[in-house]
Parts: C-alpha cells; structure tokens; sequence
C-alpha cells in the first residue's frame, strides 16, 4: 500500500511467504482494540506518518484458529482507513499449553494454523506473551496523577490484599474473568511449577510453532511478563535480561525473537533498559516504549513518554536499539488519559499521539546525518 507520506512503506509487505521482505525501517504504529476501541480507527492515520496498524481478531476464543476469512475483513477494515495491518498484538496461547496438558498438542496444531493464515495474507509480526493465567496486571485502572491524568497503577500492597475467594473480573487486556473456583483450580494445577519447568513447557511450544512460523514468513514477538515477577505464586519466566537471554535460546531461528517491552522491564530497579535494548536489538522483532516511574521494589505507575518523567530514558533506550541495528514495528505504549477522554485504560489516542511525536522526534534527532559527532 502506498505510504501516504512519499514513501513506499509496506512495498513488499502483503507478498505470499518466501517473497523478498522490505527494506528495513522504524514503523511506527499504533494497537487498535478492533471495531469496539473507543478510538475510530482513522484518527490514527491523521497522526503524521503512520501507515500501519497493530491489531488482532480478539472476538476469536483463546485456542481457536483465526479462518483466513475473519483476518481479510479485519484487513478490508484496517485498509478502508488508510492502515495496513502489520503486527498482530496477540495471539493467545491457551492455558493447556502452559499446564502442559494432554490436550496441548491439539491447540498448538490449531495456533499453527493461525500463523499460516496471517503469512498467507501478509500480516508479518505476532506479538505474544506466556504468562500464566493472568495477561498484564494493574491494581489501579485510574490513578490520578497531580495534573489530573489518570494512569494505570500497581501497588503489591493493593494485590495482596486480592480476596481470590471472591474471583477476579475481567480486566483490560484479559481474554476472560475468573470465578473463585476457576482461580482456584488454575491455582493447583500450577502448585509447584518451578520457573525452570515453565521454561521447559515454553521450549516445547517454541520448538512446534516456530518452523511454522519461518515457512509462512511471520516474526513471532514473545512479550516480557507484566509485572516482572512473580504473581500469587505463579511461576513467570521473562522478567530479566537472563530470562530473555533463556527464552531466545530455545530456537535460533530468525523467527523468534522479541517484544522489547521499556514499561514491564521497567517496573525493576535493576533493569539496564539500554544494555538490554543493545543486546537483543538484533532478536528484537517489535518494541513497546512506555515510561514508569517506580514508587517501591513492586510499586510503580505510568506516566508521560518523555525524558524525566519516568524512571525510563526512553530516548537511552532509542538510541541503544538503533546501535543495535533494530529495524520494525514501533508503539507508543500505555499513554495517560487527558483531556477529559475516556476508553481503554492505558488507550486513549491523545496521549498516545503526543508520545509517538516525541519518539518520532527522538529518532529523526538520533539519525540525522552528523548526530553524535
């Protein structure tokens, strides 16, 4: 599709598998909740060069194979506003694949099948996660910040005091609410799962679905865990640099590789976000810049993209990533809710916009002929 810009930003994008890939570039893109996000999915190609857009068929139940006809609607959606669809932000990995379960096997046959259709329609870029249970996890969907944004917040106080005996409800970016006695037998089955033995299940997911992948030309994008340690016990295996290290090295195809995830990696005190951005730059298939400031050890909310803001430098962790070579899909992630706006926690379009022109701002800075010297 034409970039509106003057420039042919997604040549080569909707080609079958095997053909020749784009020249590598910084795309910069917004996440698209579906037909259901408060935000019109046009207003996000008013934002100056923005072609693309990350988005998934999130009415598909966990576990089902997306049909090659639900993701060409979604496509005819995304291309009626002027948007590619680029990076799927997520496919779900069921739970029977986490527990290691008899039935394991029929759903990644079935997640497979997905990753072949969105080759096959030129949709390049999967993001996932493999967090137990829970998607990310917040214990405030409208912290107020002194100028009157709101933010999502975590405060390990505030999940400790969780009555699980009451459930959880559905919270944004989860595919489903929990009852008690859901949580409760996810809970046993998951008693005594080391890190290392979760580690071992993913392996055995990455080691099925990768290869598929490679056939069909996607990039699979594993997502740090959100918060970056344990919850209720539960095991979490990509919360450090080593972790993301161990993760990469159950396949060293070109494939598999990263969500460079700045607000979960983040929310540690002892994350080098620039030695790592350098380090996996070359693994990193997409990035979420997102900016925290740390309140405790496991205390943390978000705030605005730029420099000071936060505990994050997102403009360290740009300028590491481009030393590193990184070359694709890029978001602003969890911006604030201003200006009297209301939607998706974390997604509203205001904020959003303004972070992505100062990333956009940090890069053109970054790679201007002359920068550094």
């Amino acid at each position: 599709m034409p970039d509106r810009h003057g420039t042919d930003a997604a040549q080569g994008a909707a080609a079958g598998p095997g053909s020749a890939a784009p020249a590598p570039r910084i795309e910069f893109t917004f996440r698209w909740w579906g037909p259901q996000d408060p935000v019109p999915l046009a207003a996000f190609g008013q934002v100056p060069n923005v072609d693309t857009v990350v988005t998934s068929l999130g009415e598909v139940p966990v576990g089902e194979p997306w049909s090659a006809a639900a993701i060409a609607e979604r496509q005819d959606v995304c291309a009626a506003a002027g948007l590619e669809w680029t990076v799927v932000e997520s496919v779900g990995v069921h739970e029977a694949i986490k527990l290691a379960a008899p039935e394991r096997d029929r759903y990644i046959d079935a997640y497979a099948v997905t990753l072949e259709r969105l080759g096959a329609a030129g949709v390049r870029t999967v993001c996932y996660n493999f967090m137990p249970v829970f998607d990310w996890m917040r214990t405030d969907f409208d912290y107020r910040l002194p100028d009157g944004s709101r933010v999502t917040s975590y405060s390990q106080s505030d999940l400790d005091a969780i009555d699980l005996s009451r459930g959880l409800p559905r919270l944004p970016a989860w595919p489903q609410a929990y009852t008690a006695a859901e949580l409760g037998a996810l809970f046993e089955r998951y008693a005594g799962v080391s890190d290392e033995e979760f580690l071992a299940r993913y392996r055995y997911f990455v080691e099925r679905v990768v290869p598929v992948a490679e056939g069909a030309g996607v990039r699979l994008a594993v997502h740090p865990d959100d918060p970056p340690w344990r919850l209720f016990g539960l095991p979490r295996i990509a919360k450090t640099a080593a972790d993301l290290a161990a993760l990469l090295a159950c396949s060293d195809s070109p494939a598999h590789g990263l969500t460079f995830c700045t607000g979960s990696l983040g929310a540690r005190g002892d994350a080098d976000l620039p030695a790592m951005a350098r380090r996996f730059a070359g693994r990193t298939h997409f990035v979420h810049l997102r900016n925290v400031r740390r309140r405790g050890p496991r205390d943390f909310h978000e705030v605005d993209h730029t420099r000071g803001a936060g505990d994050v430098d997102l403009v360290e962790v740009m300028a590491a990533l481009l030393e590193g070579g990184f070359a694709g899909p890029l978001r602003p992630d969890h911006g604030r809710m201003i200006w009297g706006e209301e939607g998706v926690p974390g997604y509203g379009l205001y904020d959003r916009s303004l972070g992505l022109m100062y990333l956009q701002g940090v890069h053109d800075a970054l790679t201007r002929e002359g920068a550094g010297s």
